[in-house]
C-alpha cells in the first residue's frame, strides 16, 4: 500500500487534529486553573482589604470613644465644685474652689432655721464671716446648755449655693458644708467664735436643701446636749 494514498492522509490528518484538540483542551484547562486561582487570590485580597478597613475603622472608633469618654470625665470633674477655706484671721474664712479652672461668681450661705439668721450673699469674694451668725449661735448653745468653751472643733452646718464658671460656661452647685469653729472666753468678757475651716458633707437639691440642713443641725446639737448631762 502506498503511504501517500488518500486513506493514509485522512488518518494522519485525523490524528493531527486529535492531538491538536488534546493540546487545546490541556491549554484551556490550564487557563481555567489560572483563572480559578486568580479569582481565589482576588477574593482573598478583597477579604484582607475588608479586614484592614474594619480594623482601621474599629481603632478609630475606639480612639474616638476613648477621647469622648475622657472629655466627658474632664467636663464632669470641672463641673464638680469642692470649696476649700483659707483663713483671713479668726473671724473670716476665704473660700476658693479646689480646681483652678473654676471661677466663683456669687454665693448664698444659708443657716439652720433654728438660728433665725437670714442667708448671706457674696459676690466675687466667696467667704464666711463669724459676724453673720455668732450671736444666734451662742444663744442656741446657751439654750441647749452646751459648755461655754468648746473642746476641739465644733460644727455648724450651712447650705452653700455657688454659681461659678468653667471655660465660660455657668454652673450651679448646692451643697451642705460643716463650718468648723471653736468658742471660748470669760463670763465678764463674753465669748467669741473662732472659725477653723469647712468640710463638704454632701450635695443636695435646691428644693430639699434647707430641710436637709435643719435635719443635720438637729442631729448635731442633741448629741452635744446629751454629752452635757
Amino acid at each position: 500500500m502506498n503511504d501517500s494514498s488518500p486513506e493514509f492522509e485522512t488518518k494522519a490528518q485525523a490524528r493531527a487534529e486529535a492531538k491538536a484538540d488534546v493540546r487545546a483542551a490541556e491549554a484551556a484547562a490550564i487557563r481555567r486553573r489560572w483563572v480559578t486561582l486568580g479569582e481565589v487570590l482576588a477574593v482573598i485580597a478583597v477579604v484582607i482589604s475588608g479586614l484592614t478597613l474594619w480594623n482601621n475603622w474599629s481603632q478609630r472608633s475606639d480612639s474616638e470613644a476613648l477621647k469622648t469618654a475622657e472629655a466627658q470625665q474632664a467636663s464632669t470633674r470641672a463641673a464638680t465644685l469642692v470649696l476649700m477655706a483659707t483663713g483671713s484671721g479668726d473671724r473670716e474664712l476665704i473660700l476658693r474652689p479646689a480646681a483652678a479652672e473654676q471661677s466663683v461668681q456669687s454665693q448664698e450661705v444659708s443657716f439652720p432655721s433654728a438660728l433665725d439668721v437670714p442667708p448671706a450673699q457674696t459676690t466675687g469674694e466667696p467667704r464666711i464671716e463669724a459676724a453673720w451668725f455668732e450671736r444666734a449661735l451662742k444663744q442656741a448653745r446657751d439654750a441647749a446648755r452646751l459648755p461655754d468653751e468648746s473642746r476641739g472643733d465644733e460644727r455648724l452646718p450651712v447650705l452653700v449655693t455657688t454659681r461659678f464658671l468653667v471655660a465660660g460656661e455657668s454652673h450651679e452647685d448646692v451643697a451642705l458644708y460643716d463650718v468648723g469653729y471653736s468658742i471660748s472666753g470669760r463670763w465678764l468678757g463674753g465669748h467669741s467664735v473662732t472659725l477653723r475651716g469647712v468640710s463638704l458633707v454632701s450635695r443636695v437639691k435646691r428644693a430639699s436643701g434647707q430641710a436637709k440642713l435643719d435635719a443635720r443641725w438637729s442631729a448635731l446639737l442633741p448629741a452635744k446636749s446629751a454629752g452635757r448631762k
